[in-house]
Parts: C-alpha cells; structure tokens; sequence
C-alpha cells in the first residue's frame, strides 16, 4: 500500500510539474469566482481563513521547506503583525496599506532580532529557541496591558478602506487572494534566483556549501526574516478582517498547526502549502459537529501522512526529474539507455 500510495504521488506531482501552468491559471480563476457567485459569506468566510493560513503557510516553508530550519514559533511573528495593525490603526488612524507595510518590516525586524543570536544553532536547538520566542511574545501580549489590552484583546479594529469605502468580505476576499499571489511569486522568484540556488545548497550541506564561500549566517538570516515579513503581512489582514485580536490566536498550537499543514501539503513545494492550508481549515469546518473528535482525527491524518508519504502531497525536491521520468517512462520504470541516446 505505501509503495502505491508513492507511486500515485509521483504521478500527481509529475502531472503538476509538467501542466503547472494550466493548473495555476484554472485554480486561480476556480478561487476567483468561487466566492463573488456562491456570495454566502460562511463560505466567504471559510475562503478568506483559507487564504490567511495559506500565507502563513507559504512563508513558513520558506524557512523549514526551503531552507530546511524548523520554527516553532511562527505564530509569534504572526501575532506581531496583527498587534501592529491593530495599535496602529485603533490609536494613530493609520489605514490601509500602510499598516500593512508596518506590520511586514515590524514582523521582519523581530526576525531579525531572533535570528541573530539563534540561526548559528542547529537542529533541535533551533526549533527549541522559536519555541521559546512563541510563548515569550504570547506572555508580552497577555501582560503588557499599558499596549496590547492583555486578555482584553484589542476591539473595534478599523476594517480595510479603500478610498473612503470599507471593504465587503467578498472583496476583502481579494485582498487576500492577491497576498497569497504576492507570498506565491516572491517565494517562487526568490528560489530561481541566485539566492535561491545558495538556498539550496545550505540545505542540502550546509558545510560543503560554507567551504564553497557561501555565507551561511547571511543568507538564513536574510530568509529568517523574508519568512517573519509574510507572516507579520498575515497578521496586519486578519486584525482588519476579524476587528479584533486577544492573545489566544497567536500560541504554540497554532504554529504546530501551520506545521502540519505544510508537512500534509509537502516541504519546500508551494503548491503544497497551499493543498495543506486549504485542506486542513475546511476538513475541520466540515467536521465542527463532531466536537473534540475531530481534533483526533486531524492528528491521525498527520500520523498516517508520515507513515505513508513523509515528503506530503506534493513534497520532494525533485519535481522536474519525477515528471521527466515519469513523461519518457509511460510503464513507470527507469528509461533505456538506448531511449536516452536518442534524446540527443
């Protein structure tokens, strides 16, 4: 069964590798028009969650996928965007985009912060130290009542104003569309470039990449904090979208939640984050009359993802060997050197 259930993921991510393009365009025109022709603002709702996780997501692989550096604490820097936001606009009127753009270089430069000290270390040590981060920044917005309102969270958060005009769900919904979009490219062009390639190499030996003349610290000081940006991006929306923030949603558990999100969807594969993201916030929403049973069930679907297909739904680095393999292998097996001869 788990030499099927890989076989079958290799097939799906080489027809991803190979027909993305077509794949991209009809899923965004599917999230396009989903929302404005249902225009029942449950599902509207359910489809702006789906974006803000996806972001979350999305920025999250960059730094554990990409880079291969497991935080645990990516809600915090979550949490500092959507705190900044919300100071900004409840007590200094400031609007939209600007709180947004607040929120990316506040969130960015408590990446930057945390990663000075901390990115030399490696392993579980690492993981350890975000950790940490995650439950000292929770206990600063639960205590520091003078700022954050401690437990009272901060209500009554201006929505998103667009020249004079606050913004319905529905076209809040394309905000959020197009900060998923933005997260998308960013990642995508960032992994193609020169940084990228250096990236790479730090993830696949990070000693032989350092004996090569890459600067290691540099460059995951550099992602540390790109990936705390995006996150602090998604924080600024959802403090404008729901209209007010408390403490609770931005804990350990949700950034483990993030994580199980892009190890269902596959590390370091941005059609992944986005699979996970999206299947595991509508999975539990169909599932809300079952209670506490569902949170059993969401585990065990992680557990049996790690059994089954460690690399996730579309996880594995090697995208475009599987597909070329698969694409010149039609039976599944390895081509002939006679079949690579003629290639040329």
């Amino acid at each position: 069964m788990k030499h099927n259930l890989s076989g079958l993921g290799d097939k799906i991510v080489s027809f991803w590798a190979l027909n993305q393009r077509w794949i991209t365009i009809i899923c965004l025109g599917i999230a396009a028009l989903i929302p404005p022709l249902i225009n029942m603002p449950y599902i509207t709702s359910i489809a702006i969650n789906c974006m803000i996780f996806t972001t979350l997501c999305l920025s999250l692989n960059l730094i554990t996928g990409f880079m291969n550096i497991t935080s645990l604490g990516h809600a915090a820097f979550y949490g500092i965007g959507a705190y900044t936001a919300a100071i900004l606009a409840t007590r200094l009127g400031v609007g939209f985009p600007f709180t947004f753009i607040a929120a990316m270089l506040t969130a960015a430069m408590a990446g930057l912060l945390v990663g000075l000290p901390s990115l030399r270390i490696q392993g579980r040590y690492l993981a350890i130290i975000t950790l940490g981060f995650c439950e000292i920044t929770r206990i600063i917005e639960l205590n520091w009542m003078s700022l954050t309102r401690g437990p009272l969270g901060i209500p009554n958060i201006p929505g998103i104003i667009i020249f004079g005009t606050r913004l319905r769900p529905v076209q809040r919904y394309f905000i959020a569309l197009g900060m998923v979009l933005l997260t998308a490219y960013t990642i995508h062009a960032l992994m193609n470039s020169r940084i990228g390639r250096a990236v790479t190499a730090i993830r696949d030996d990070q000693v032989a990449a350092e004996a090569c003349g890459v600067p290691v610290f540099r460059y995951k000081l550099l992602i540390f904090s790109i990936s705390s940006a995006f996150a602090g991006l998604a924080g600024a929306f959802y403090a404008h979208h729901i209209s007010f923030i408390d403490p609770k949603g931005f804990s350990f558990a949700q950034s483990i939640l993030y994580l199980g999100m892009i190890i269902l969807g596959g590390m370091g594969s941005i059609p992944g984050s986005i699979i996970g993201a999206m299947v595991l916030t509508i999975i539990p929403e169909m599932m809300r009359g079952l209670l506490e049973y569902r949170l059993i069930i969401y585990g065990l679907v992680i557990v049996i993802m790690l059994i089954l297909r460690p690399s996730g739904l579309c996880g594995g680095f090697n995208l475009k060997h599987i597909a070329q393999r698969n694409r010149f292998a039609p039976g599944g097996g390895p081509r002939s050197a006679s079949a690579e001869g003629s290639d040329g």
